[in-house]
């Protein structure tokens, strides 16, 4: 099984760690560099994170993105639904369709359950935990 992220997921999961890790507002032409974000595609990605309510933008010469929130309150899932959307109906794996919730298949509940723990896992993933487990070294630092 692969769990694979889309482009623009790829990339706004890679904006809100940069914006997470500076704890500060950052200028988009900043965040594409660090970040190795095309420029052309940031305006479409950070949009749609600011429609959401993850991201706030300020306009200006000192304009740029910050969190809306404390890292330690938004997911991973949160990020990635909001670039990509909620995910598509499930489809059978043995079936190439929609199972038939009359008659499902043999493996529906098998794999309905390990989407479920993975939606459940990103979910509980918020970005200031990837953060250090990124960098354990900070945190131990903060604890001591």
């Amino acid at each position: 099984m692969r769990l694979q992220l889309t482009r623009r997921s790829d990339y706004a999961v890679r904006a809100v760690l940069a914006l997470a890790e500076a704890d500060r507002r950052l200028p988009a032409a900043e965040l594409a560099r660090r970040m190795h974000i095309p420029p052309s595609l940031l305006p479409q990605i950070m949009s749609a994170l600011v429609r959401k309510g993850v991201l706030r933008r300020s306009l200006g010469r000192h304009g740029g993105y910050v969190l809306a929130r404390a890292a330690s309150a938004i997911s991973l899932l949160e990020v990635i639904e909001a670039t990509d959307g909620a995910p598509p109906p499930r489809t059978c794996v043995l079936r190439g369709r929609a199972c038939d919730g009359a008659h499902p298949c043999a493996v529906h509940f098998a794999v309905a359950d390990a989407q479920e723990a993975v939606s459940t896992i990103l979910l509980d993933a918020d970005f200031a935990s990837l953060l250090e487990r990124r960098h354990p070294e900070v945190a131990r630092a903060v604890s001591d």
